[in-house]
């Protein structure tokens, strides 16, 4: 293979494009690897034209540039992880929240958090009673309440009632 021949550097123009590809479909809609493959395609085009390989590279670095400009922009829109939630009570989802009211362990039952500077009703997502003064993590938004984790847990609050307080060798002699 003469690579002083134009109509050579096409074949190289193809497997650098069959490159490009492989690795566009290695990331997920990025859209980063795409603009190369085509920029390799047109100049894989021009080389069998028997156009100069000076021209086939000006042509690879046009197009590929072309294509960043156009298409990585569209490949971070897709690559957006999840919904963002900037506005309604979704924003919430993830925020920091200090317990102002026990927060009691049964289903459906509420205690009071303060969220940066509003107040809202909430349960515990786990069955387990949060006090107050604690920080909570906001899991999620159910109507006009929020649905809390702990983030700081004492060993009281770890503690097993007492009827099941059992040690293992109790357990393994009954």
């Amino acid at each position: 293979m003469d690579l002083n021949a134009p109509a050579s550097w096409g074949l190289v123009w193809v497997v650098a494009m069959v490159v490009f590809l492989i690795g566009e479909l290695a990331h997920r809609v990025q859209f980063w690897f795409l603009p190369f493959a085509v920029g390799a395609a047109v100049a894989a085009i021009t080389g069998f034209a028997g156009l100069p390989i000076a021209l086939e590279w000006i042509v690879f670095l046009g197009v590929s540039t072309g294509g960043l400009a156009v298409l990585l922009p569209l490949g971070k829109r897709f690559d957006r992880r999840g919904p963002l939630h900037s506005i309604g009570s979704n924003r919430w989802i993830s925020k920091e929240a200090l317990v102002l009211e026990d927060i009691p362990a049964a289903p459906g039952t509420t205690g009071l958090v303060q969220l940066e500077r509003e107040k809202w009703r909430a349960e515990s997502g786990v069955r387990m009673a949060i006090p107050s003064g604690s920080t909570v993590l906001v899991t999620r938004v159910d109507g006009t309440r929020l649905v809390v984790l702990p983030l700081d847990l004492s060993t009281e609050s770890l503690e097993l009632p007492p009827d099941s307080a059992q040690t293992d060798s109790e357990q393994g002699a009954q």
